[in-house]
């Protein structure tokens, strides 16, 4: 599972700065322009390099959120256990998750600076709405590593509600994980098990930034 949500942080790298006319770009060249513009940027800059959550952090939700459906993404993961939530804890689940996604995202981010993707283009017809974006992470070493991007065209552009690396879904994948919680404990148990990761998460990045300082000052 670690392993996984590691490599899921490859997400991040074309998901950073998406263009101003994204809702007319086609989905691929969409992935592929923003990526090589978002490698680039890492690239150029040292603090993202290394490792200022605080500042990948802000990037990542400044530029990430308006193209994810947290909500779909969320409702796909929940599976059945989606109606047994409260529209209230519906809305927490959402933002729990979408939490969770961002820190993962952002964790990651600095990493995969000095990998290269290769995006296929889609073949798909333009009144499609539904359409997978497959893409290749070349590794200095070792095998290309296969990311899918599920996308839906929305009158906002198209977004992304699902991501299969090496051939693992994401929501399918967090499926197992919610499933087993709310069998536990009901919704409330999951929401507490995400709330927990959440902060412990923030509590880690607040001490990475304050030994970062120290070092700075030295």
């Amino acid at each position: 599972m670690k392993k996984y949500l590691g490599i899921s942080g490859l997400l991040a790298t074309w998901l950073v700065a998406f263009p101003a006319a994204a809702a007319e770009i086609s989905p691929d060249t969409l992935v592929d322009n923003t990526a090589q513009e978002v490698l680039s940027i890492v690239r150029q800059d040292k603090e993202l390099r290394a490792g200022n959550m605080a500042k990948i952090l802000d990037l990542v939700e400044a530029k990430v959120l308006p193209h994810f459906n947290f909500t779909r993404m969320t409702r796909l993961a929940m599976g059945k256990n989606w109606n047994k939530a409260t529209p209230q804890q519906q809305e927490e689940l959402v933002k729990e998750f979408r939490t969770l996604l961002v820190r993962t995202y952002s964790n990651a981010l600095s990493t995969y600076s000095d990998y290269k993707i290769k995006v296929e283009p889609v073949r798909s017809k333009a009144e499609d709405t539904d359409t997978t974006v497959k893409t290749k992470v070349m590794q200095d070493s070792g095998q290309p590593v296969d990311i899918d991007y599920s996308m839906e065209k929305t009158g906002d552009g198209w977004k992304v509600y699902d991501v299969t690396v090496a051939g693992v879904s994401l929501v399918t994948n967090y499926r197992s994980t919610f499933n087993s919680q709310v069998r536990e404990g009901g919704v409330e148990k999951l929401l507490k098990t995400l709330g927990d990761k959440n902060r412990a998460l923030a509590a880690n990045d607040k001490k990475a930034a304050g030994e970062l300082k120290t070092v700075a000052t030295q």
